[in-house]
């Protein structure tokens, strides 16, 4: 048997607590995988974790006015991730930056050379998605960051299955030919 739906669990919800708390944990998930795709630059898996509460927080509040108007509750949750995004973005841009304390043995993780060339190597792939339409890179960070099913995808994004996999597919060859492009002109 599928799943239930979110506009389904979104619909029980008034009433049903088992419902609610799919639902709750559906969104959070949904939440947080973007969230942390979106935030990942900053190294804030807290913030990230914080986003995906106030999202949760956000939803339980809006359950009782919402109002069904067609589109996807995938879209309604999309919206209220992005606007609440903006706001952690934000202030993370303003907010100091903690110092770490002193560790009581050695660090097993990634050593600073290989975060650098990590994070060297995100960046010029996320310069590159800049150039790409606000739409195509959209799909392409739900799709493949986020890793959100298609029929996922076009619910959030208000598009049809087929449209986003043409917009990805269109992404997708546009970001290779931009990467053969980029690595031409290192080698010369």
């Amino acid at each position: 048997m599928d799943a239930p739906s979110l506009r389904e669990l979104a619909a029980l919800a008034a009433r049903d607590s088992n419902a609610r708390d799919v639902l709750l944990a559906r969104v959070r998930d949904m939440a947080l995988r973007y969230s942390r795709v979106r935030l990942g630059r900053f190294g804030a898996e807290d913030t990230a974790q914080d986003v995906a509460q106030e999202v949760c927080m956000a939803v339980v509040t809006a359950l009782p006015t919402y109002e069904e108007r067609g589109l996807p509750f995938e879209a309604f949750v999309y919206t209220i991730t992005s606007r609440k995004l903006a706001d952690a973005q934000r202030a993370a841009m303003r907010a100091p930056s903690p110092v770490a304390d002193l560790p009581d043995g050695p660090d097993d993780g990634p050593t600073p050379e290989s975060l650098a060339v990590m994070r060297d190597d995100a960046a010029a792939a996320m310069t590159l998605m800049q150039q790409l339409p606000a739409q195509q890179r959209e799909i392409l960070t739900l799709r493949v960051a986020v890793g959100m099913s298609t029929d996922e995808t076009a619910a959030a994004l208000g598009m049809s299955t087929g449209a986003v996999r043409v917009a990805q597919h269109r992404a997708l060859t546009k970001l290779r030919a931009m990467i053969a492009q980029a690595g031409a002109g290192d080698v010369a």
